[in-house]
């Protein structure tokens, strides 16, 4: 992933789109151009849902929920999904970082333990710059990083400082049954 700094971070990170490899499918196309590879996503952050959420893991739900925001589409699609509404489709609405942002601190003012970024990988470039905009705006709690844990390296750096938990689906041991049950006709 080229276009870094001279300490090795990504000078502009929304310029990853122009040939996506956020995913280790490594898909190459230019989704500044609304072009779209395997997740069906182009350069807009799509957001499906957004509230708080008991029913994530006890420690990060507590009392009064963890605040998801459910991302459309992935990059992964399990045949098993249980957010298969969401996760198998791009529908939901278009949210510019800024917007992001905001819903961050809604769902602080809401109470809500932590902000939980569900199936976020299509995004990695997007939410980095909301999250990066609320930890300067002085958001006191913590970012869940809820991934189906199929990420490119490269992109979860872009992350590094900005994310608090990392939360990967692990989902297989064998590469077979792992081809047999999340690779799906885009």
């Amino acid at each position: 992933m080229g276009n870094r700094d001279d300490r090795g971070g990504v000078k502009d990170p929304i310029s990853l789109l122009a040939e996506c490899r956020l995913c280790p499918r490594g898909c190459g196309v230019d989704r500044l151009a609304g072009r779209t590879g395997y997740c069906g996503v182009a350069a807009e952050l799509l957001v499906a849902h957004w509230g708080p959420h008991l029913g994530e893991e006890p420690p990060i739900s507590g009392e009064c929920g963890s605040g998801n925001i459910f991302f459309s589409s992935c990059n992964l699609r399990c045949l098993f999904c249980q957010n298969y509404q969401i996760s198998h489709s791009t529908k939901g609405r278009a949210v510019p970082a800024g917007e992001l942002a905001d819903i961050f601190f809604r769902l602080a003012s809401l109470g809500c333990h932590n902000i939980n970024l569900v199936s976020p990988t299509p995004y990695i470039p997007l939410i980095s710059e909301a999250v990066a905009r609320a930890k300067q705006g002085g958001i006191g709690i913590p970012f869940v990083y809820n991934s189906n844990g199929y990420d490119a390296v490269e992109a979860l750096a872009m992350l590094e400082g900005l994310n608090d938990i990392y939360l990967p689906d692990f989902k297989y041991w064998s590469a077979g049954v792992a081809l047999g049950r999340s690779v799906v006709p885009a």
